[in-house]
Order: structure tokens, then C-alpha cells, then sequence
């Protein structure tokens, strides 16, 4: 107090000391106060730079872009750190527990284990070496059920298939007449639907006016519509008719005798083949069969299939190649092999296409030069379902390649099977072959009178 009271005489102030004192000691204290904070302040600095972890105190400092980055940076690498750890935890307890479930009971089963997969390997080669024998076994099947189906199938067998294949165009025919004749009358009216019921089952405008012509003359003024009588009196008409074109296939006396078989696309010609090559193949005859449709590889392909399972050889040429010069190889080839019977596969061809007429006739010539007397069998295949386009086919290629036989496919389910008696009635080509299923025993030799029964025999008494 001295030392102030001094300090202010010898500036010669004339403050007051009652009031320079209090101001003097407050002053003092604030001095104090603010050395005892400088201090507390110094000593926390240090403190914040050892502890650089806790990066708390970096905020009130002005360097904040500073702080800012090394936050940044230090989270990180913290979860890079956090995410091995867990894997690590984890692998070493998914290693811990086999380890400790090994020695206990797995030491045994470690044994077992690789016997298994050596038995295992044993039993691929057993069952593959058991496999080989069935696969052959399959190959052969074939030919053990054709044997068995071409003893089995008796006449009485293929004239029940046969009856009932028909079994629409019958019932189109007669339950349509057994109607219109129920009530006993007979004049124009009746025969004019009797005409109509004709026509619906595809036997023609010109044939079915015949049969009108010769059933109803049989009847007089006030004969009664007797259906029995009726049904007797057009069988026996449609009979005649079938008569004159039932014609048996050629004989295989030539060496070889060459088969030349046409048909437009989709009516069974490449299947219908592989049934004739069977059925000679079935005599003991030597067959090949020639692939002279060089346009449709899947054909090609087919007819092979049925070759190999049939047991017949088989020719084929290159995709595009002139049908012509395959039918010429295939003559040559079954010459020098001795054989038999010789099937010509040719292209499908659309009957209104002239061209394709032309080609198919050619086709036909070289075969004619390189075999003297040859084709000796020009067979044309008609789909039965295709109504009176079969009869305008028939007409078109008879005319262009002398057709000397109709393959009729496809009479099992159809109501168009009077489409025979239309071919046979306006056309008067023969009638070879008929097909009544998918089976290789599904292809005879047309029959008149055992279609004919057929086709007027009911299914009852078909299966008795």
C-alpha cells in the first residue's frame, strides 16, 4: 500500500487515496485473476498436443481446416481395422470347431469317407458297362418288336385296325342314310340328300351321281326306303368300282427293281418308305434306299433313321445337289452291291409348280437310261385327309412322270376315306398300298373287298 500511495505522490495526482485505494486493490486482483487464468490456460496446451487421440479440443482452435482432415482420415482406417477383426474372430472359431470336433468322432468317418468316393468311381464304370449292352439292346428292339408285330398282325388283326380307322367315314355315310331313309319314302328329295351324304365323305360330284344312277334304279314306283336293302346295293357298287383298281406291287424278279416314289411335302412319303423297305427287308430281300430329296436336310436325316432300323442300306448325296445325279449314283451303287430292290426318295414337289414337274421328270429319265426297263414301280403317296386335291395331285402327276400306283396314307381317323373310290372311279390309277396307322405293319396291299367290308362293317362287329 505504501509502495501505491507513493507511486501516486509522485505523479503529484491529487486523487483522492480513500478512493485510489479500493481502485488500486481492485485492479490488483483482477491482475491476479488474470495471471491465475493465463496460467491454468498455458499448462492445458501441452496437455492438448500429448493427448492427440482425443481430438476434442482441436474445435475452439482457429486452424479448423486442419482438425478437419485428420478427422477425416482417422475414421477411415478405424473401420478398416474393424472389419478384418470380426472375419478374424470368425475364422479362427470356424477353425476351432472342426479342430475340436476332429479328434473326437471324425477321425473315423475321415476314414469311411475315402472308400466311399472309391466305391463310387467303381460303380460309374459297372453302370456305364451295364448301360452299353441296353443301349445296344435298344438299337435291336426295334427290329425284335417289328418281328414280333409282323407275326402277331394277322389279316383279322389289320381288318379290325382297318374297320375301325374308317370308322368316321362310315358313320358319315350310313347314320347319315339310315336318317334320310328312316321314314320309307323315296323320290327325288331323298336322293338328292342320299347324293349329298355321297359327296361329304369325298367320293365326288361325277362318281356319286353314278352310284345315285345305279342304286336307284334298282328301286320302282312305291318301293319302300329299306335301308339294309340300300346299304347292299352301294357296297356292291363302290366294290366294282375298287375292283378295277386293285393291282398287286411288281414282283421283285428285276435285280435290281427300282421304286421311284413322289408326292408332295406332308403326306407321308418318307415314312411310307421306310414301311416298304421294311416289308421287303421282312422277305429276306437285299434293300437300299436312296435319298434323292437333297433339299430338305431333316428329310435326308429321317429317312436314314428309318434305313438303319429297318436294315437296310441307305444312299444319300450332298445338301443342294441335283437329285438327278443321286438317283444316277444310287442305280450304280445297287447294281454293283446286288441289290434287290432299289427305293428312290424323291424331292417333294408341289403339283402346280412347273419347274418342279420338270425337275422330277428328268429325275425319272436318268433312271430310265442307267437301267434298262427301270423305274419299274412309279409310286405316288396321297394323304387321305386332303379331300379332292388328292384326285387334282393324282390327275397332275400321272400325267408328268406316269404314275403306275397310289400309296393312300392316313385313312385312320379321316371322314374323307371316299376319296379311294374317286380316285379309283375317275382317275382308274391303281391303288398299291394303303396306310391305316403309324405302326410298320400300318402299310397292306390295298385289298378291294377287305376295304370294302371295312368301310360297312360296323365297329362291334369288326372286333368280333
Amino acid at each position: 500500500m505504501k509502495e501505491i500511495t507513493e507511486l501516486l505522490s509522485a505523479l503529484e495526482t491529487h486523487i483522492d487515496p480513500e478512493i485510489a485505494i479500493p481502485v488500486a486493490i481492485a485492479v490488483v486482483v483482477l491482475a491476479a485473476v488474470y495471471f491465475l487464468f493465463r496460467k491454468k490456460e498455458v499448462p492445458t496446451e501441452p496437455e492438448a498436443v500429448s493427448a492427440e487421440p482425443q481430438e476434442v479440443v482441436p474445435p475452439p482452435e482457429p486452424p479448423a481446416p486442419e482438425v478437419a482432415p485428420v478427422q477425416v482420415t482417422e475414421p477411415a482406417p478405424e473401420p478398416q481395422f474393424a472389419a478384418p477383426e470380426p472375419v478374424a474372430v470368425e475364422e479362427k472359431e470356424v477353425v476351432t470347431l472342426p479342430a475340436d470336433s476332429a479328434p473326437a468322432a471324425e477321425p473315423i468317418e475321415v476314414a469311411e469317407k475315402p472308400v466311399l468316393p472309391e466305391e463310387t468311381e467303381v460303380e460309374p464304370e459297372e453302370l456305364k458297362a451295364e448301360k452299353e449292352p441296353e443301349e445296344k439292346k435298344v438299337a435291336r428292339e426295334p427290329e425284335e418288336e417289328i418281328v414280333a408285330e409282323e407275326e402277331e398282325d394277322t389279316e383279322a388283326d389289320f381288318f379290325s385296325r382297318l374297320s375301325l380307322g374308317l370308322s368316321k367315314t362310315r358313320s358319315g355315310i350310313l347314320q347319315n342314310l339310315e336318317h334320310v331313309f328312316s321314314s320309307g319314302r323315296i323320290d327325288d328329295a331323298t336322293w338328292d340328300e342320299f347324293e349329298e351324304i355321297l359327296i361329304m365323305s369325298d367320293m365326288g360330284v361325277a362318281t356319286t351321281a353314278k352310284l345315285r344312277e345305279k342304286v336307284s334304279s334298282s328301286f320302282g314306283a312305291g318301293d319302300s326306303g329299306d335301308m339294309e336293302r340300300i346299304k347292299s346295293l352301294l357296297e356292291k357298287e363302290i366294290l366294282d368300282i375298287l375292283k378295277g383298281v386293285e393291282s398287286p406291287v411288281s414282283d421283285i424278279s428285276a435285280k435290281p427293281t427300282v421304286f421311284m416314289v413322289a408326292g408332295v411335302n406332308g403326306v407321308g412319303k418318307t415314312t411310307s418308305i421306310g414301311k416298304i423297305a421294311n416289308r421287303f427287308t421282312r422277305e429276306g430281300k437285299k434293300v437300299m434306299v436312296a435319298a434323292a430329296d437333297t433339299f430338305r436336310a431333316a428329310a435326308v436325316e429321317q429317312l436314314g433313321v428309318w434305313a438303319e432300323r429297318v436294315g437296310s442300306d441307305f444312299l444319300r448325296g450332298q445338301t443342294g445337289a441335283d437329285p438327278s445325279a443321286v438317283a444316277y449314283d444310287a442305280v450304280k451303287a445297287s447294281v454293283s452291291r446286288g441289290i434287290d430292290l432299289l427305293v428312290i426318295d424323291t424331292a417333294g414337289r408341289v403339283h402346280t409348280k412347273t419347274g418342279l414337274m420338270d425337275e422330277l421328270k428328268k429325275l425319272r429319265r436318268v433312271v430310265a437310261r442307267e437301267l434298262e426297263g427301270s423305274p419299274h414301280e412309279t409310286l405316288l403317296v396321297v394323304d387321305a385327309t386332303t379331300g379332292q386335291n388328292a384326285v387334282e395331285q393324282a390327275r397332275v402327276f400321272g400325267e408328268a412322270i406316269g404314275v403306275t400306283g397310289i400309296v393312300l396314307t392316313k385313312l385312320d381317323g379321316t371322314a374323307k376315306g371316299g376319296i379311294i373310290v374317286a380316285i379309283a372311279e375317275q382317275l382308274g390309277l391303281p391303288v398299291k398300298y394303303i396306310g391305316v396307322g403309324e405302326g410298320l405293319g400300318d402299310l397292306r396291299e390295298f385289298d378291294a373287298g377287305q376295304f370294302t367290308k371295312a368301310l360297312f362293317t360296323s365297329d362291334k362287329e369288326a372286333l368280333h
